[in-house]
């Protein structure tokens, strides 16, 4: 059992004050709120102390990629990785490849969970069930659609959540009413589905839309589209890459302001170069780099991210966000998408000992994970 005392800044816990707090974390998990004669005291500085931030998008981290490193090891990596950035929950993310490889990962994030890794708390595929027609820099020769194989491989029992990013229009309702069925977590993207087809699969059970607006149909007049179907929605969460490069401002103001802001969440789409002194990688055989702060091929086609969920978070401030509004994009929104409220997301009793100390610029200066400090 540890205590903590927290004072000198500000504090986002609704059994807080706004400039002080005190609990108790036994076995990860806050126990309450009063702490004990040797408690750490964490001294602000002017900063804030927030909810660990929950990053539902993690392609890679610290050099590695999730698809070249299926292991737990590659897994530790990447969250040791974003954990600097204020991360303390993320799915491994899978770009499209073979069903042997979504396997492997499904295994391994099993394996990550089993050892207690910290941060890990399921998977992300993403793909090979999308669209050509919407590929962007996914490799389409592993695309395929939801067969009999690939379903009983993605509803087998996990120890963590199962997200599955897929085009609605090429596959059948009946099969991600199965995906839906088993729990799986199912996910609109890289899709040039009607908005009939999008409309189709939310009413089937599709909790999400990744990367609202990139590598979908778009808003039309006559033809809204993916992105006219999500804004119409009050329910489905939508992803949102806020890098500067993604997109534009004001696409993302208009996104705010048709919905209900805790149906967004911020997500980090994030590569190897994350965390790592290196800004070059190889994905799908082709050389990626980064450049003025994003990731492309030798064509310029975006390839991910070099973003990180503290700088995602500062992002969205900067375009008017409030700060809490924006943290819950980063928190509590994606914690309430994954079905995991109960657990990550927010400074509560019963909750997961995760949070995230922010000096006023928003940078991080430190990072619990179930009441350990991990940066």
């Amino acid at each position: 059992m540890s205590s903590f005392v927290v004072r000198g800044g500000r504090v986002l816990a609704d059994h807080c004050t706004q400039d002080s707090c005190a609990f108790r974390v036994e076995n990860g998990v806050i126990a309450d709120f009063h702490a004990g004669a040797d408690a750490e005291v964490i001294d602000l500085d002017g900063g804030w102390l927030v909810p660990g931030y929950v990053d539902t998008q993690v392609n890679g981290g610290g050099g590695v990629l999730f698809n070249d490193h299926p292991t737990v090891e590659g897994i530790r990596a990447i969250g040791a990785a974003h954990a600097k950035y204020g991360t303390t929950a993320f799915l491994p993310t899978l770009i499209s490849d073979s069903l042997d490889i979504v396997a492997a990962g499904l295994d391994a994030v099993d394996a990550a969970i089993e050892q207690g890794v910290p941060g890990v708390v399921g998977i992300h595929v993403e793909g090979p069930f999308l669209n050509p027609a919407r590929k962007g820099i996914h490799d389409d020769k592993h695309f395929r659609a939801l067969d009999d194989a690939a379903i009983d491989l993605l509803t087998r029992p996990r120890k963590g959540v199962v997200m599955v990013t897929l085009a609605p229009e090429r596959n059948d309702v009946a099969a991600i009413e199965r995906l839906v069925a088993a729990g799986v977590i199912v996910s609109i993207g890289h899709s040039d589905a009607s908005y009939e087809q999008a409309r189709a699969a939310i009413d089937a059970g599709a909790r999400g839309v990744t990367h609202l607006y990139n590598a979908m149909s778009p808003l039309k007049h006559r033809d809204p589209g993916v992105v006219g179907a999500v804004l119409e929605d009050r329910n489905i969460y939508a992803g949102l890459i806020v890098d500067g490069a993604h997109l534009h401002p004001a696409a993302i103001r208009v996104a705010l302001a048709a919905r209900p802001i805790d149906r967004f969440m911020l997500v980090t789409d994030a590569m190897p170069t994350v965390g790592a002194a290196s800004k070059e990688f190889v994905l799908n055989g082709q050389p990626i780099h980064v450049e003025n702060g994003v990731c492309v091929d030798a064509n310029g086609t975006l390839a991910g991210c070099d973003l990180d969920m503290a700088t995602a978070v500062r992002n969205t401030v900067e375009l008017g966000v409030a700060f809490e509004d924006a943290v819950a994009m980063a928190s509590a929104n994606p914690a309430a998408f994954l079905r995991l409220s109960h657990r990550i997301g927010s400074i509560d009793v019963g909750h997961s000992a995760d949070f995230v100390w922010l000096a006023a610029d928003l940078s991080v200066r430190g990072t619990w994970i179930a009441g350990n400090r991990i940066v």
